[in-house]
Order: structure tokens, then C-alpha cells, then sequence
């Protein structure tokens, strides 16, 4: 199970560094002994409701964190967390990318990591097949084959995913090929 923690400085990762030491810096980790039978229940139902009410809520609404709150300050009312703003977006698929090509996927993104980026990356999949720049943006070749060259980087089967992997495989080639993605996304394909 999935436990989010927030860092106190003391973390000492050679590909990880800061000028702060990490702290306060927020990050997940797995545990596949934390939780009892009933939360382990919980988590998935919530894993269910947000699959399957994707296309009409895109947002998670935090909710695993959420229940590790809920569960830590025993009280069913949550306030909510100060909101973050981000000043430039990151592309997951870029940093995907980037430790496939130097070998250093497996090391650094272990098995439980890359499954919940392929759960992140399916439940942010349109409608058409295709993936947006945002979660509420409309599908793009950049982001979609960036997106299906990540899945299959981790590991996904080309017809992996339920569908999804044929109906992203279905939209590139239906816009023309990866060939018509913009000049940064055949940078990053260059290299993988």
C-alpha cells in the first residue's frame, strides 16, 4: 500500500539532490505490508470509483491521501491542503524516457512506481484514445505518443491496458503517424 510521507531532511539518495536537503518535500512510498485488510479495500474501492468516473471527474481528488489523513487525525472531515501552484509543467514521459535510454529505469523507479504510472497514465487517457498536455486538455500526437512510448517503456504489451494501447496505437495512426508529432517529441523519440 501507497503511504505518503513528508521528508524531515534526512534522506540520503544519490539521484535526488536539494539545496534544502528535502525538507518538507512530499513523496510516496510502498509498503506491501502497511494497512489492514478493510483500508487495503478501501484504497482499491477508491481506485475503482476514480477508473471509472474518469471522463467525468479528472482530478483524484487526493483521495488516497485523503484516507491516510482521515485515518491519521481519526476524524471524518478533511481540511483541505493549501493549494500548490506550479510554475512550469514536467512531463512524466520525458523523465521516463530519460532513465530507460541511461538503464537506470529499473533502479530507480521500482515495480510498484512504474504500475502506478501506468494507472496515472490510463486514467488520463481521453475518450478518443489519445492523451492532452492537462488532464482536461484535448489529445495531441505529442503528448499521445509520448504517453504510449512511456507504456511501452514500462513495460505494457501493445495491446496491454484493456484497449487502451490499441485505441492510443489507433489515434497516432489515425492522425498521420508518430512522424507528424512536433519537433521536441521527435527529440525525445530519437533517444529511446
Amino acid at each position: 500500500m501507497w503511504r505518503l510521507k513528508v521528508s524531515d531532511g534526512g534522506r540520503d539518495d544519490p539521484w535526488l539532490t536539494s539545496v534544502n536537503n528535502h525538507v518538507g518535500r512530499q513523496f510516496w512510498e510502498f509498503d506491501p505490508n502497511l494497512g489492514t485488510p478493510e483500508e487495503r479495500a478501501q484504497v482499491e474501492k477508491a481506485r475503482r470509483e476514480f477508473n471509472n468516473n474518469r471522463f467525468r471527474s479528472k482530478h483524484s481528488s487526493d483521495m488516497l491521501m485523503r484516507l491516510q489523513f482521515a485515518k491519521e487525525k481519526a476524524c471524518d472531515q478533511m481540511e483541505l491542503p493549501t493549494q500548490v501552484r506550479v510554475k512550469s509543467e514536467e512531463e512524466i514521459t520525458e523523465e521516463v524516457i530519460g532513465l530507460s535510454v541511461t538503464g537506470a529505469l529499473d533502479a530507480i523507479l521500482p515495480n510498484e512506481h512504474q504500475t502506478e504510472i501506468c494507472r496515472y497514465l490510463y486514467n488520463h487517457q481521453n475518450k478518443d484514445g489519445g492523451w492532452g498536455l492537462h488532464i482536461e486538455g484535448p489529445s495531441t500526437m505529442f503528448c499521445t505518443a509520448l504517453s504510449y512510448v512511456s507504456l511501452r517503456l514500462l513495460g505494457e504489451e501493445m495491446d496491454g491496458g484493456d484497449g487502451a494501447m490499441e485505441t492510443a496505437r489507433i489515434w497516432i495512426l489515425d492522425r498521420g503517424g508518430v512522424t507528424n508529432i512536433p519537433s521536441w517529441g521527435k527529440m525525445w523519440l530519437s533517444v529511446s
